[in-house]
C-alpha cells in the first residue's frame, strides 16, 4: 500500500510500505480522508518529542471496513461499513479505564505517534488496523471529510463538558484555532451567554464571528480585559477557555475572569507556563485541566449530523495524499488562512 512516511524530521516519503497486519480483535480500515492535526505538524520537526521517524503519522480519519479480524463480532460490524475511530488506543482494563476515563488509560497509545515507549502507524496511508472497540458506525449524512473532523471536535466536547457550565454564563476564549472554535461552539451549544474570543489573525476571529462570538478581539489592538470587564458589569467572565497553551494566552484566560471564575486549559504548546499564581489563589480561579476525549463521539457525530457543529467552513482544502508534505510545510510555516487540511489516499 501507499502511505505517506516521516522518514526523518521534516522529510516525508510518499511510498510503498506493507499492509498493516491486523490481531483478532481489530480491524483493517480503508482511509477515505485524513485531517493533519496541528500536533502532527508539531511533531514533524521533533519540536514535541512525539512523532520519531520513521513514523506514518495521522489519527483523524474516516474510511471504511476492509477485512475483519478472527475475533471481531461480525454480528456488529462487516465489510464496507463506513467508520471512524477514536485517536486513543486504551487497554479497556486498567484502573481509570474500568471508571470510564478512558483518555486517561495506564496503556494509552495514540495512532499515529512515536514517542520512545511505543510506534503506532496512523491513518496517512491507503489502509490503518485499529481495534474493534474504538470503532464508530457512521450516520449516512455524514461525508467521510466530516467524520475526519470527529477527533477535533471530540476534543472541545470534552473540554466543555469539563468546564462548569450554567445558562448565560459569559465565556473568554482565548484562541480561534481549530479547537477554539469548536469550543466556541460546542460552549454556545450548551448555553452560554456573552462570547468572547481572543486571536491576532483577523481571519480566524471573522470565522469566530460567522459561528456567533459576541466580542472578537485582537489584543494587539485592543485591551482584553478591560473590555471584558466592561461587558459583564465590571466583574470578569464567568468561564475562560485557554486553547493556545502559551504564558501570555494563559495570563490572558485568567485575567479576564470574575472573582470564582474557572479556566479550562486545553491548549498544550509549551511544555511549561507561566501563571499568577496569587491571582488564582486570591480570587479563588478554578484551573481545569482536559485531555482528549473519553467516549464522546457519539454525541459529536450528532451534533455535526444535526448540523448544531459546523465543521465544512474549518475545512481549508482537500488534497490527494501525495501532495502532503507540501501541505505539512504550508502549515508548519503558518500560512494565513489554513485551518484544516485533509488529505485523501
Amino acid at each position: 500500500m501507499k502511505a505517506l512516511e516521516l522518514v526523518e524530521y521534516e522529510k516525508f516519503e510518499y511510498k510503498e510500505v506493507p499492509l498493516p497486519e491486523i490481531a483478532p480483535n481489530e480491524v483493517l480500515v480503508r482511509v477515505a480522508a485524513c485531517g493533519i492535526c496541528g500536533s502532527d505538524v508539531h511533531g514533524m520537526d521533533g519540536s514535541s518529542g512525539r512523532r520519531i521517524p520513521p513514523i506514518i503519522m495521522g489519527h483523524e480519519a474516516a474510511g471504511s471496513i476492509a477485512k475483519l479480524g478472527a475475533g471481531v463480532d461480525q454480528s456488529a460490524w462487516k465489510e464496507g461499513d463506513r467508520v471512524t475511530f477514536d485517536s486513543t488506543v486504551y487497554c479497556g482494563t486498567c484502573w481509570h479505564c474500568r471508571r470510564g476515563e478512558v483518555n486517561l488509560c495506564d496503556n494509552r497509545m495514540v495512532l499515529g505517534v512515536s514517542c520512545g515507549d511505543y510506534r503506532r502507524h496512523g491513518a496517512f496511508a491507503d489502509f490503518v488496523a485499529v481495534p474493534e472497540h474504538i470503532l464508530y458506525a457512521l450516520p449516512d449524512s455524514i461525508s467521510f471529510e466530516q467524520a475526519a473532523m470527529v477527533e477535533a471536535v471530540s476534543v472541545a466536547v470534552h473540554a466543555v463538558e469539563r468546564t462548569p457550565v450554567s445558562l448565560n454564563d459569559s465565556v473568554v476564549i482565548v484562541g480561534a484555532g481549530m479547537i477554539g472554535l469548536l469550543c466556541l461552539q460546542t460552549i454556545k451549544a450548551a448555553g452560554c451567554g456573552k462570547t468572547f474570543v481572543v486571536d491576532l489573525d483577523e481571519s480566524r476571529l471573522a470565522l469566530a464571528k460567522s459561528f456567533g462570538a459576541d466580542f472578537c478581539l485582537d489584543p494587539s489592538n485592543v485591551d482584553v480585559v478591560e473590555t471584558v470587564q466592561a461587558e459583564t458589569s465590571g466583574r470578569g467572565a464567568d468561564i475562560s477557555m485557554e486553547a493556545v497553551g502559551i504564558s501570555a494566552s494563559t495570563q490572558t484566560a485568567i485575567a479576564s475572569l470574575r472573582k470564582g471564575g474557572s479556566c479550562t486549559l486545553v491548549g498544550n504548546l509549551a511544555k511549561t507556563v507561566e501563571m499568577p499564581l496569587q491571582e488564582v489563589v486570591t480570587r479563588q480561579i478554578s484551573l481545569i485541566g482536559t485531555c482528549a476525549s473519553a467516549g464522546e463521539y457519539p454525541a459529536c457525530l450528532d451534533l455535526i449530523a444535526s448540523g448544531t457543529i459546523k465543521v465544512d467552513p474549518l475545512i481549508s482544502q482537500t488534497r490527494p495524499l501525495e501532495e502532503g508534505s507540501e501541505w505539512f510545510a504550508r502549515l508548519h510555516k503558518g500560512e494565513p488562512g489554513l485551518t484544516k487540511v485533509i488529505l485523501k489516499p
